[in-house]
């Protein structure tokens, strides 16, 4: 409790500070008190990875880090403007300042965290796997070394998916080219993420596949903001909002409401900073 007491302290001082340099419209690098003075937030997610982010129907960004973009917009009483990013440009935009916080399935890294910065606590996990056709009958990994699999370009798991099982990838920028060229024969299966996996095989037209490897690295999904902002009232702001839906229950609220199966990391996270109430 004692962190999420500093965590809300440092996000009410973040806010009264961001209001009161608003007022003067000076605003300098300081994030929060852009939002603050313009009332406009820019999130930077992707469109093509449903159901985390995605276009709806109508042509408008729905998903589970579409409503958490949402519930930060509705906190600061700002309008959300989603920015299109992908696999490739996404810290791209953040560095140079085109979006003011990305949510876009990203996994922290060390490495990445010299380019942006990761706001803890986590809000999401998972580790890589690779969905095959059933008539693949491959158990381990070594079953399918030197073999062409597609996958997502820059994704973090490309790399040590290539140097640890050595296979051989073909990347493409976008989902609907990856499974493009899956159904194309042009691959024998489909690197990316257990989670999206579980979600495509709960489709029927995936009913001939499966996820027979057993998953590697599970690691956590960051949101992010600027270097120069993690320390500062925004990256503060950020860090308590993210704290407060794992202890609210909202994540896995979200996650449910978007159809997506129960994270055990979520889970975790909400049973270890839940209220807990005195015994009566």
């Amino acid at each position: 409790m004692h962190v999420l007491k500093t965590l809300a302290f440092g996000l009410a001082i973040g806010l009264g500070v961001a209001g009161a340099r608003a007022q003067t419209l000076d605003c300098g690098d300081d994030t929060l008190c852009k939002v603050e003075a313009t009332k406009v937030l820019k999130v930077g997610t992707k469109d093509d990875y449903k159901p985390w982010s995605y276009r709806a129907a109508d042509g408008s960004f729905a998903g589970m880090e579409v409503d958490l973009a949402n519930a930060l917009g509705e906190l600061l009483g700002a309008q959300v403007e989603i920015v299109k990013v992908n696999s490739a440009n996404r810290f791209e935009f953040l560095a140079q300042g085109q979006i003011d916080l990305m949510i876009a399935s990203a996994t922290d890294t060390a490495e990445r965290r010299r380019v942006v910065g990761f706001v803890h606590p986590n809000y999401y996990s998972s580790g890589y796997n690779v969905v095959l056709p059933k008539k693949v009958t491959a158990t381990k990994w070594e079953d399918v070394a030197s073999q062409t699999i597609c996958a997502i370009q820059g994704a973090w798991y490309n790399k040590p998916a290539q140097e640890k099982f050595k296979i051989e990838l073909l990347a493409f920028a976008g989902t609907a080219e990856v499974d493009s060229a899956f159904q194309q024969g042009r691959c024998i299966g489909v690197l990316s993420d257990d989670n999206m996996i579980n979600v495509m095989l709960a489709d029927p037209k995936w009913a001939d596949y499966h996820m027979p490897l057993p998953t590697q690295d599970d690691a956590p999904w960051g949101i992010a903001v600027r270097l120069n902002d993690l320390d500062k009232p925004w990256g503060v702001l950020v860090a308590g909002a993210i704290a407060n839906w794992h202890r609210s229950g909202k994540l896995l609220e979200l996650e449910k409401a978007n159809g997506i199966a129960e994270s055990g990391y979520l889970r975790k996270m909400h049973e270890a900073l839940k209220d807990h109430l005195p015994a009566e």
